[in-house]
């Protein structure tokens, strides 16, 4: 069902504030690899850290393993079962590389993130569009039931000049004034997005919110947009009031309706295969829990891991996060 293809760096810890300054500023370990890697690390570590899923059924795996002592399940941080490699998932049209993906034994995949990072020429992201359909399509196609979610990661170029971070990234100035060009910038000098992200969110958004296996194979179950600053005094950090708060492509909700969809899926939607698909709690004197990458998300934390101790969970299966 899912195939692997080697990448040429193997997945390790990142903290979200390192996969963000990465993608406008990538250091010599991510340059030549990809300016977004870190964030497939980051992502990855969190679907088991806080998602509860076993490290050993996402790709790439993250550089974590589980333990089992009676009840409880001890999580730990081990660099030697890590790997580099993407899942190839086969499609309704085509097979697809996917940049983090969760799949079990005898269901195959569940959960499928891709992600992508822009950063510059933002007046085309529009005419990018039938790409994203394109790809939520071919995969719902083969399986309907898979929880894919789309990543998108948008350099925040201010208008005027260039910072430091650009030059290195080889974005070019306007060659009559020296300044960023139009095309490329994404605030305004006050503060406010442009009109080709305006336009973007708005299409894209409308690419979100697919609830049930049943609904149209061309919308994804999650979107997240993230701007992320290129200015030197704020370089790596989000730009906090776009998108508001009650958008759907939010990156607060982003995670949360992956778990939400899953467990309504795969767990309260299939309760004779709840032992194989349920989400696991990690014991909290697990090491890995000890990481300060731990320390920025919320683990899904028990003492026993036992499936008649589990809660059952609100209506739409979120009983934890």
């Amino acid at each position: 069902m899912v195939a692997t293809k080697k990448q040429p760096q193997i997945c390790g810890l990142s903290s979200f504030a390192d996969a963000r300054r990465a993608f406008v500023m990538p250091d010599k370990r991510t340059q030549s690899a990809a300016h977004i890697r870190r964030m497939h690390w980051y992502v990855a570590c969190r679907l088991v850290l806080e998602g509860g899923f076993d490290p050993a059924t996402i790709k790439p795996h993250p550089p974590m393993r589980v333990e089992r002592k009676g009840k409880s399940l001890l999580l730990h941080h081990d660099p030697s079962v890590a790997s580099g490699s993407e899942a190839t998932v086969f499609g309704g049209l085509k097979t697809k590389d996917v940049d983090v993906v969760v799949s079990l034994d005898g269901i195959g995949p569940c959960v499928a993130i891709s992600m992508k990072g822009t950063l510059s020429a933002f007046r085309n992201l529009t005419n990018r569009m039938e790409e994203a359909v394109g790809d939520c399509t071919n995969l719902h196609i083969a399986y309907p039931g898979l929880v894919y979610a789309f990543l998108h990661l948008l350099r925040a170029n201010r208008e005027g000049e260039i910072p430091a971070s650009g030059a290195k990234m080889k974005i070019k100035p306007n060659p009559k004034t020296g300044l960023l060009k139009q095309a490329d910038t994404a605030l305004t000098k006050t503060g406010e997005v442009t009109r080709y992200i305006k336009a973007y969110h708005d299409a894209i958004a409308r690419l979100s919110g697919r609830k049930d296996l049943r609904d149209d194979v061309t919308r994804y179950e999650a979107v997240g947009l993230l701007l992320i600053s290129p200015d030197d005094a704020s370089l790596g950090e989000v730009i906090p009031f776009y998108p508001r708060q009650d958008s759907v492509l939010h990156f607060d909700n982003f995670f949360q309706t992956i778990y939400r969809q899953y467990d309504t899926r795969f767990v309260y939607g299939a309760p004779n295969l709840r032992t194989v698909t349920r989400r696991h709690m990690w014991h909290p004197d697990s090491p890995a829990l000890a990481l300060p990458l731990a320390a920025e998300m919320q683990p899904r934390v028990s003492e026993a891991d036992e499936l008649d101790e589990e809660v059952d969970g609100d209506e739409d299966g979120s009983e934890q996060a």
